[in-house]
């Protein structure tokens, strides 16, 4: 069972989240926060799987939480859900090791997909927000594309080839495929490489490897976001 924290200002959303995960056999909701504070108190009570972040909160904003969240609940995974997706909020998010971002306008089956690829340990983005995030990416200044760069080429081989099927967005399962490994390798290489990179996420680790270059736009996934595998 996968346990939900929701931390939203707004009771109407925590009932709507609430109603939609109650449709489910595999999520609970274990506890509301309507501000920061208290979704951070309540992550380190309950530990939980999945943080459901807002970012406009009173007394402590969602993405002021996110490093507290981090620090008291650190395998917790945390999908910041907002009505604001602009790109200054998706920066400080992915930047403060946030798991997932979705619009709270994005469809419910969007919301349970990304919970499950959270609590699972992946990444997810909504479509919407994974476009502009490669785009950023692809437009980082010369220093920060030459940073990227060497820290992709410090990496073996194999690792490579692994980061550049993540920053594609295949899961761990569909990289052993392609790579003819198992599964177990494949994390094995993918906690190497977010060690060498120091990223927390699968979101952070692709974002090198569009920075690198050595992922192609269009990724090659039929997965939607960025890096959503398991």
């Amino acid at each position: 069972m996968i346990r939900v924290v929701i931390a939203d200002d707004e009771s109407m959303i925590r009932a709507g989240l609430c109603a939609i995960l109650a449709t489910t056999d595999d999520m609970e909701v274990t506890a509301e926060a309507s501000d920061g504070v208290e979704a951070v108190r309540l992550a380190s009570e309950h530990q939980p799987d999945v943080v459901l972040l807002d970012v406009q909160m009173p007394r402590m904003d969602g993405l002021t939480a996110l490093p507290e969240l981090r620090r008291v609940a650190p395998q917790t995974g945390v999908l910041v859900l907002t009505t604001f997706g602009d790109r200054k909020n998706v920066r400080r998010a992915l930047a403060a090791g946030a798991d997932g971002f979705l619009l709270k306008a994005s469809d419910p089956r969007e919301l349970l997909t990304g919970i499950r690829a959270v609590a699972s340990g992946a990444a997810y983005l909504a479509p919407e927000v994974a476009r502009y995030v490669i785009d950023d990416a692809r437009t980082q200044d010369l220093p920060a594309r030459d940073a990227a760069k060497r820290d992709f080429d410090r990496l073996s081989e194999r690792e490579r080839d692994v980061l550049i099927l993540l920053g594609a967005g295949y899961s761990n399962a569909e990289i052993a495929a392609r790579l003819y490994v198992v599964e177990g390798t494949v994390k094995s290489h993918v906690s190497s490489i977010f060690q060498q990179l120091g990223v927390r996420n699968r979101v952070q680790a692709a974002l090198v490897a569009y920075q690198a270059g050595v992922v192609p736009l269009d990724g090659g996934s039929s997965s939607s976001g960025v890096a959503p595998g398991e």
